[in-house]
């Protein structure tokens, strides 16, 4: 179950399609959306690999929903909206919020009327998207 502290993300992933410097570019990413993959390494294990990466959703954008190929991390640094889990409540996020998307599961994020800027660490299986449509 997740509280307001324990929620907010991917945008939240916003990854939703993250797309970053041109060497690590993971396609365009929506209009409403701003991405940048800041630092990737190889690991935990040898089929996985670890991004943080940055996020800046525009007022009122709705991130469509979507999947990662792992575990989402996320940290909200400014602003927030309603963003939705399959199978959980939808939950208003904000400011200072993190959540946790576990591997595949489809989530998305309405922004509220200001910009939202997330910082997500994802743990993800090597040689897939940062982020599927779903």
């Amino acid at each position: 179950m997740l509280t307001r502290r324990g929620f907010a993300s991917c945008a939240l992933c916003a990854l939703t399609a993250f797309a970053a410097t041109p060497v690590e570019a993971e396609g365009p990413a929506p209009a409403g959306i701003k991405r940048e993959i800041l630092k990737r390494m190889d690991g935990p294990t040898p089929n996985y690999e670890t991004i943080i990466a940055s996020a800046e959703i525009a007022p009122g954008f709705t991130v469509p929903r979507h999947i990662h190929p792992g575990i989402e991390s996320a940290y909200i640094v400014e602003g927030g909206g309603l963003f939705s889990v399959e199978g959980e409540e939808s939950r208003e996020i904000r400011a200072g919020d993190v959540a946790m998307v576990p591997p595949r599961r489809p989530h998305m994020l309405k922004n509220g009327d200001k910009p939202t800027r997330i910082i997500s660490t994802y743990i993800l299986e090597k040689g897939q998207p940062l982020a599927i449509p779903a």
